[in-house]
């Protein structure tokens, strides 16, 4: 049947698609959505509570500050901390308006569980995990819109004549044009973070929809698409949901590239020590020790990292510049986490992420600065150092 839209004040944001399935389309940033997920489950009564979070966004509401020193960790060594960037971007901005409004965001989506919780409803998680979806919009955005995502959720200053937050959580229909404004800054990642969400909410709702009465609480924004993908039919909805889940792949190039530095280095050492030229042969290393260690300590020192930082990233660059497995960035950023380790303050005061100038003032934002700019230094280091190299003795 055709979903019918209520229309009397708070309760416009409910969509009933069949007497089994109720959408409630909520402002994560509202106490008035907070109220009426609550009056939701208690009126409607439904058998199964159905919610726009994945597990790895529960635990991040349930315990904010749960930052840990071992994810951390996890994060250095899996090379995620443009990942984390990407995600505090974008949560930074609801958090501002969450703190206009006097509401955490997420908070109704909480509320939904709790509720359920109190009345034994089950709930099901219903999103796609949030490392995935960062994933698929990094690697759909070009340079230039990863630059345009950070300018505008970091660094660009309110627009004082933008709809305000009040304007804003009362019209569903302005949250879903702030979305479309948010596609018009990089449309690869809206792509992702829009129309691949509603097409995989939409899936996840089809797959439980026989388990009773379901009470689905998504962001407004997302409704009207969810509701159209909810039009399609069912086996086609959830065939796309193994697509939508798998992570991009990583380009091969940039690693055929970095194999092709050492390979480089180690043909010109060869070939001077087979022709005996030891004057040259010192001067390539000098060449590249100095352009690694040198370019890698700037970064660190840039990020403001601890000396001893600045030392082991610098020492550790010439050897990691012909590993393309290892990064220098790493061991400055383990070695920044373990002299100034990141206190549970510290985590919560960054994951706010009200202020750009936290990424050198708070020890969390130190420590993936110092990997990331570690990390940026080396890479510049070892090619210059190879183009040095390679135009000393072959040009």
């Amino acid at each position: 049947m055709d979903p019918e839209w209520q229309a009397d004040g708070q309760t416009k944001n409910v969509v009933d698609i069949d007497e089994n399935l109720r959408l409630v389309g909520t402002a994560h940033i509202s106490s008035a959505s907070v109220a009426l997920v609550r009056q939701q489950i208690e009126e409607w009564g439904p058998d199964l509570l159905a919610v726009e979070l994945c597990e790895s966004r529960r635990a991040s509401l349930v315990e904010p500050e749960s930052l840990e020193n071992e994810d951390l960790l996890e994060i250095i060594n899996e090379g995620k901390s443009h990942m984390i960037l990407l995600q505090s971007a974008l949560a930074a901005e609801q958090r501002r308006m969450g703190v206009a409004t006097g509401e955490k965001p997420g908070a109704e989506l909480l509320a939904a569980i709790e509720a359920a919780e109190e009345a034994g409803i089950p709930v099901e998680l219903i999103d796609r995990d949030v490392i995935v979806t960062l994933r698929r919009a990094w690697s759909k955005m070009g340079l230039r819109e990863k630059f345009r995502v950070m300018d505008a959720f970091l660094w660009q200053e309110e627009d004082e004549d933008e709809a305000s937050v009040e304007e804003l959580l009362e019209d569903s229909d302005m949250l879903s044009n702030l979305m479309e404004e948010a596609r018009e800054v990089a449309p690869g990642a809206g792509s992702v973070l829009i129309d691949e969400r509603d097409a995989f909410l939409a899936g996840r709702l089809q797959q439980i929809r026989g388990k009773g009465r379901v009470l689905a609480v998504v962001g407004a924004g997302h409704l009207s698409g969810v509701v159209q993908q909810l039009a399609e039919p069912a086996m086609e909805t959830t065939s796309r949901l193994a697509e939508l889940n798998e992570e991009p792949s990583k380009p091969i190039w940039p690693k055929l590239l970095v194999a092709a530095i050492p390979i480089l280095l180690l043909s010109v050492v060869a070939w001077l020590a087979y022709n005996g030229e030891l004057n040259d042969l010192r001067e390539t290393f000098e060449i590249w020790i100095a352009v690694n260690a040198g370019l890698t300590g700037l970064g660190v020192i840039i990020a403001r990292g601890h000396p001893l930082s600045v030392i082991v990233g610098a020492l550790a660059s010439p050897l990691t510049s012909l590993n393309p497995f290892v990064a220098a960035g790493w061991f400055a950023g383990y070695t920044q986490l373990k002299i100034d380790a990141p206190t549970g303050k510290d985590a919560r005061d960054f994951l706010a992420l009200d202020e750009f100038s936290l990424f050198w003032k708070n020890r969390v934002g130190k420590v993936l600065l110092v990997t990331a700019l570690g990390n940026l230094g080396s890479v510049a280091g070892t090619w210059i150092a190879a183009a040095g190299i390679a135009w000393i003795n072959f040009l």
